[in-house]
Parts: structure tokens; sequence; C-alpha cells
């Protein structure tokens, strides 16, 4: 719903911050506490609370519902990667898919969430759709976690500009006792638990009238079998597809492979430098000139306890300079990138300059004199 809308009848009494942002917080809170890899926000409106959960580390899997296309459309742009995703692609996969539709149908395409978030949603419901909203989010869908939002009713008679309900799109408003009552029936009918919290405090003395926003939080209390979700999947797909993003990850081979070769030649350009400044420091020295075996003090900050060993020298022969890959290969980010020393290998091949048996990464020192 239009939180601005909203937040104009609360303005008497303050919430800091603002109520819809607690509520967001709240959910935030839930999915750093469970770390739920695919969540669903159904009535996701101007897609703020995805936006705010695409930073989650834990997700891998965002979608969005909504009954308004054009309210979706108008922000969803706000869900698209950034520049910076594609230049530092992040190790986990995300994508983030909006669709159009009604949460009184049933579609595939919402099947296999951990956590499903219906905030503020439910009083925004005809009586018909609200019937049928508990076996499309409990019975069919069936997540593990479902966390539901609804306006508290009792809250009302401290906000002055409210007549009826908070918002003219709503179709009601509970008390406290009427959504416990629905929330309860509708954990006993689908296998949940259900507790009770809410954001939004009431003044000092007034603490009866109960939080400003009501909060259910359900729990599935049996693992549902593939049998049953099987069993209840529609044939087609009723709802409408109107927004997609496939996130860069390292996950993916050709951002692994591009993230793998910036690394390396970034290693490898470090030793390179400090290898020729000990060069130019060594003068004339010829034993001390053709061979330079790096510190741990110069790299410790790339190679923490990793030793260097003999074997694992660059050094600098007439105009090239080698660069041994298991060196490369000890820097941190590199290894945790690759994995294996055989994996380093495979993804530089062809795109990275090599000695002829492939041991080394290769500078030579005449090009760059003559580029300088």
């Amino acid at each position: 719903m239009d939180e601005n809308f909203q937040e104009e009848f609360t303005q008497i009494i303050k919430f800091e911050p603002p109520l819809y942002k607690q509520r967001y917080q709240f959910v935030k809170d839930l999915v750093e506490k469970y770390k739920p890899k695919k969540v669903a926000d159904l009535g996701c409106a101007d897609c703020s609370l995805l936006w705010m959960l695409k930073f989650c580390s834990c997700i891998e899997v965002l979608a969005g519902l909504d009954i308004c296309a054009n309210v979706m459309k108008e922000k969803m742009h706000i869900l698209s990667p950034l520049p910076v995703d594609y230049l530092q692609p992040s190790e986990r996969s995300l994508t983030v898919t909006l669709h159009h539709g009604s949460v009184a149908h049933k579609d595939p395409c919402m099947l296999g969430f951990d956590l499903v978030t219906c905030i503020e949603l439910i009083e925004h419901l005809e009586e018909s759709e609200l019937k049928k909203f508990p076996e499309v989010v409990f019975g069919f869908m069936a997540p593990s976690i479902v966390v539901i939002s609804t306006p508290n009713s009792e809250f009302n008679s401290l906000l002055p500009r409210v007549m009826l309900y908070r918002h003219p799109d709503h179709k009601f408003e509970w008390n406290q006792a009427q959504f416990q009552g629905w929330a309860l029936e509708t954990a006993r009918c689908y296998g949940y638990s259900v507790e009770f919290t809410g954001v939004g405090h009431p003044p000092t003395g007034m603490e009866k009238v109960g939080f400003c926003t009501q909060i259910g939080v359900f729990v599935r209390k049996y693992s549902q079998t593939g049998e049953s979700v099987q069993s209840e999947k529609p044939m087609e797909a009723v709802y409408k597809t109107v927004f997609k993003a496939v996130y860069p990850s390292l996950k993916d081979e050709k951002y692994l492979q591009n993230a793998v070769i910036n690394e390396v030649i970034f290693t490898a350009q470090i030793i390179k430098h400090r290898l020729m400044s000990k060069r130019e420091e060594y003068g004339d020295d010829p034993e001390r000139k053709s061979k330079f075996q790096p510190s741990m003090d110069c790299f410790s900050d790339y190679l923490g306890k990793v030793v260097v060993e003999k074997n694992m020298e660059p050094f600098i022969s007439g105009n090239e300079v080698h660069i041994p890959l298991t060196t490369i290969f000890s820097f941190p980010k590199v290894n945790r990138l690759c994995g294996t020393f055989e994996k380093l290998c495979k993804l530089i091949a062809g795109k990275v300059t090599l000695s002829s048996d492939g041991s080394a990464v290769m500078f030579n020192i005449e090009h760059e004199n003559e580029e300088n």
C-alpha cells in the first residue's frame, strides 16, 4: 500500500523510524534469523521491501506479486543490477522476478519458497479473495514461514484523522481478537503454529490498545512432501511476469573467469613492481639483480601465513619477468576464487601471457619501456 498515505495519519503520534520502515526492518530481522534462500513478497506494491531484501546475502531468489502492475512497473527499475554488480560480482546467485496477479489464484511459479511476506495486504482483499487466501498461501504455497501484518483497529482511536479505515482501499480492519482468531484458525487448518507481535508501540499507559501494526508469524510444523506439492500444482501459469533480473554471480563461469583473470593480473603486477624496485635498489650487482625472493613483509597483506617456497620465487631473466602461478595461487583472494590450482590454470588458459611451460605469468619489460 501507499506508505505516505498511511504515515500522514500517524503524525500526531510520532513513530521513529516511520511505521513502514519498522515493518520492513521486522522482516529483515526475521530473514537474518532464519536465513531463507527463497523469499516471496505478496502485495509488493512499489517493491520497497524487495529492494531492501536484495541486500541480504542469504537470499538467492526474490519474487514479488501484486494485483496492480502499474505500481510495480513505476519502481521495478530499483531491482535491476547496477554497473558495480558487474564489476564486482557477488559470490551468491540472485534472481529477482515480479508477477502481476491475485493472491486468490494459484500459480506454480510461487512454489518452493522458504518465506512468504504479506505486509499490509489482507485488509485490501475482498471477502471472496480473503476466503481463498489461506488455501493459496498456506495450503498451496506452504512455505516454512509466513509473515502477515495488518492494521490494529483498536489503535485507530489514537489517530484523530481516521474516520473509518486508515486507507480508502481497505475493505476491513481487525482488532486484536479478530486478527488472532483468524490467524489461529488458519494455523490450525494448515499445520502451522503462530506467534503474535507488532510494531508501533502505543503511548505509555495505553498498552492495552496494542501495537499500531499487528503481526502474525506463522511457522510450518511439518515438512511438506514433494508428492503433496505436486498433487496441488496447477497445469498452467496464471500470473504474468512483468520483470526479471538475474544478477551477475561468481557461480557463473564467465563472471568467475573474469574475476580470476583480473585478480591474477593485479597480483602479478604487484609482485612485478616490487621485483623491479628491488632490482633498481641493487644496481648492477649481477647476483642479486637477476633473482629476487619477496620477503614476507612486503606481501604480508596477501600471503598471511603462507610461506613462499624456493620453487615459488619470481625472477627476472633478460627482458622477461616470471611470476610463478604457485606464488599467485598462494594469495588468499586468488585461492578463494579458484579453490584448486588446477581450476586456476583452466580459467586463465589463453587469457593471460604464460611461460612456455605454462608455470608462470610473464611480462616483457622491453615492450613496457617502449610504451612508456
